[in-house]
């Protein structure tokens, strides 16, 4: 989490500040980006970049919370249009995300050098549990009659399931370049094969 410096920064010195992160965080990944990089497109003396993050690796975590947080802003008007139906909704997702143009460098990077800290973020985007009005936001636009499931609890271990298949299929989809139909084809089996069950 940035210092309380950061913040009391000009809006516009915290965003050219963050645009300098992204751009070096879309360049390399999190453990080759350099400070360095950074403090010299933001304009800014070293000294300076200390007084606002510990480290890069809070540059980049603040970056990639803040990008998961617009994510599960996305991800909760896909529920809505997708009248709750779960699966519909991640595949909606994933094919937003392999499709969007706003940082997909930023994204892939972040994929491709996968830690269970980065992880961790990303499956905040469709379900934390340690936030409980967040859960409850999400849970009550599940259709939970497509569902089988004994109680909220299900819901949560649902939503992790599909999150985790979601995360697999972004790291093959740019680990191996596919292309956008081959990428939604593999996506919609492993979907289709949780619909149905995969026990006889």
């Amino acid at each position: 989490m940035p210092k309380q410096t950061f913040f009391n920064l000009p809006e516009a010195k915290r965003h050219t500040l963050m645009r300098a992160a992204e751009e070096e965080f879309s360049r390399a990944p999190l453990y080759e980006a350099s400070i360095a990089n950074i403090v010299k497109t933001a304009g800014i003396p070293r000294g300076s970049f200390y007084q606002y993050f510990a480290d890069k690796e809070d540059a980049f975590f603040y970056l990639l919370d803040h990008l998961s947080h617009n994510r599960k802003t996305i991800f909760i008007e896909l529920l809505k249009q997708h009248n709750g139906d779960l699966i519909e909704a991640v595949k909606g997702f994933f094919q937003l995300v392999i499709t969007e143009d706003d940082n997909p460098d930023f994204v892939r990077n972040a994929l491709l050098n996968m830690t269970y800290q980065i992880e961790d973020v990303i499956a905040r985007i469709f379900c934390d549990q340690t936030n409980q009005e967040e859960f409850r936001e999400i849970s009550s636009l599940v259709d939970k009659t497509k569902l089988n499931i004994g109680d909220e609890k299900d819901i949560f271990h649902i939503i992790q399931i599909l999150a985790s298949v979601l995360v697999r299929n972004l790291v093959d989809t740019f680990a191996r370049n596919l292309s956008y139909q081959t990428a939604t084809d593999h996506l919609t089996v492993e979907m289709n094969l949780l619909k149905s069950g995969v026990y006889r």
